[in-house]
């Protein structure tokens, strides 16, 4: 039991030692290893940026019989894309044909799937940052190490997967949200319906850099889909024969990828 504590805590020493020899080393992000994991950490930033940044609005054009021009009526809505608490406001805040367009919301609550992908990508950014200091400042902590590259190779999998299903289900969302603050809420809007009421779709808001945050998820998707070959030629999977003989001699593995 003794003996047990003690190698415990000679690794814990090796490690913290390891970890204490800070040596700044940029020579791995020359390399498609480390070069990749920069770009995906950029490719994050305008993923998260483009989605979680948006703001926007739809407005549509009311007349009535009492009324001697239109009058606009905007839903502003924005991100996480609950439409559903997006209520109708009149410029100026009256009462525009004596309706009272504050009780009335867009349709649909896309949260879920905006915040899934938003999260994601925040997660994926400081990943990024904490891989990018392994490699440039314990180059030779994560190459004598079987256990790091085994894990950045998992991690780099599970990654590309959910870019993927999370691009897709928000890509999916961004479709629906584009319907129902198109013209389609015309029709749905229940004021509109009455009679000597009349309601015109007047404009939304681009939603180009939505559509720039669905096309930086592929792209994250391929990037990391991508970079787990690099990353799986540093495991021991890849050649477990010399990693194990160099282990044994105590020498260093000769870098693959970094």
């Amino acid at each position: 039991m003794a003996s047990n504590i003690y190698l415990f805590r000679q690794r814990i020493s090796r490690f913290g030692q390891r970890m204490s020899s800070f040596q700044l080393n940029v020579s791995p992000l020359k390399e498609p290893l480390g070069f990749i994991k920069v770009l995906e950490w950029i490719a994050s930033i305008f993923a998260f940026a483009t989605c979680g940044g948006f703001k926007g609005k739809t407005e549509i054009q009311v007349t009535c019989p009492s009324l001697t021009e239109n009058k606009t009526i905007t839903a502003a809505f924005a991100y996480p894309f609950r439409l559903n608490e997006a209520s109708f406001l009149a410029q100026p805040d009256v009462n525009v044909c004596d309706v009272n367009w504050k009780s009335y919301v867009l349709i649909g609550d896309y949260s879920s799937s905006a915040q899934f992908y938003v999260t994601f990508a925040v997660f994926v950014f400081l990943y990024c940052i904490a891989a990018l200091l392994l490699y440039v400042g314990y180059t030779s902590l994560y190459r004598d190490s079987r256990k790091l590259p085994m894990i950045d190779f998992v991690v780099t999998l599970v990654a590309a997967f959910l870019w993927l299903v999370s691009t897709s289900a928000w890509a999916k969302a961004l479709t629906d949200i584009k319907i129902a603050t198109g013209h389609g809420i015309v029709k749905e809007l229940q004021p509109c319906n009455h009679q000597g009421v009349m309601c015109y779709f007047g404009s939304v808001t681009s939603m180009g850099s939505l559509n720039v945050s669905v096309i930086f998820g592929f792209l994250n998707m391929i990037l990391w889909g991508g970079n787990a070959w690099f990353v799986y030629k540093e495991t021991s999977l890849h050649s477990p024969s010399n990693t194990s003989a160099s282990h044994g001699q105590g020498g260093i593995p000769p870098p693959s990828g970094i």
